[in-house]
């Protein structure tokens, strides 16, 4: 829990701001999220909130900021561990059910912006975040061809947004069984399927 918010340096006060948020999110609809709520949850006064942060949208991009440094540096440590493009696959959808099963506020935050209507920066950061990941994804399925793991019929770029799509369908579950840790346990099978659809013939 982020907890009491008082007396913290300035870039310790953000990153708990940015924490609770996580934790609302959690909790309930981000969209219901207000400043007020944060502020009281931190035991502050919103005018100390925007000392730190010019508007409420500038909190929401600096969690989504957050959300996609943290998720992006955590596949990509998991796919450079991996042996095979396969195994990085694997490795990346792990450490993403994982992130989720640990911040459930994030996906919640993340499902909130790429729904919002019109323009803002936290949807944009959203966005970005979703059109990153995807790339690294198709690069990693067109290596898993040219190894010979993959068949050559299978779209890059489908693959990769079928990879998101798992995880997404994944955490949408989670919701529904308002249990966090349902991702964990569903996600072995629903990688193996994924695996199966794109896997070249011969090597299960």
């Amino acid at each position: 829990m982020a907890g009491n918010g008082k007396h913290l340096p300035a870039e310790e006060r953000r990153a708990v701001i940015v924490e609770t948020v996580l934790e609302l999110a959690a909790e309930g609809n981000p969209a219901e999220i207000t400043t007020a709520a944060i502020a009281e949850r931190m035991r502050l006064t919103q005018g100390a909130l925007f000392r730190h942060f010019q508007s409420k949208d500038a909190v929401w991009s600096a969690v989504m900021e957050w959300v996609a440094e943290r998720l992006l540096l955590l596949v990509s440590r998991a796919m450079k561990g991996a042996s095979t493009p396969l195994a990085a696959l694997e490795a990346a959808f792990t450490a993403n059910v994982r992130f989720a099963a640990e911040h459930p506020g994030a996906p919640r935050l993340l499902f909130s912006e790429l729904q919002r209507t019109g323009e803002s920066v936290p949807r944009d950061i959203a966005r970005a975040l979703m059109k990153r990941y995807a790339e690294r994804l198709r690069l990693i399925v067109e290596e898993g061809k040219e190894r010979g793991e993959i068949r050559n019929d299978v779209s890059s770029e489908a693959s990769a947004h079928l990879f998101i799509g798992v995880v997404q369908g994944l955490v949408l579950q989670s919701l529904l069984a308002g249990d966090a840790q349902a991702i964990l346990r569903l996600a072995p099978e629903a990688f193996a399927i994924f695996r199966r659809g794109i896997e070249e013939a011969g090597r299960s």
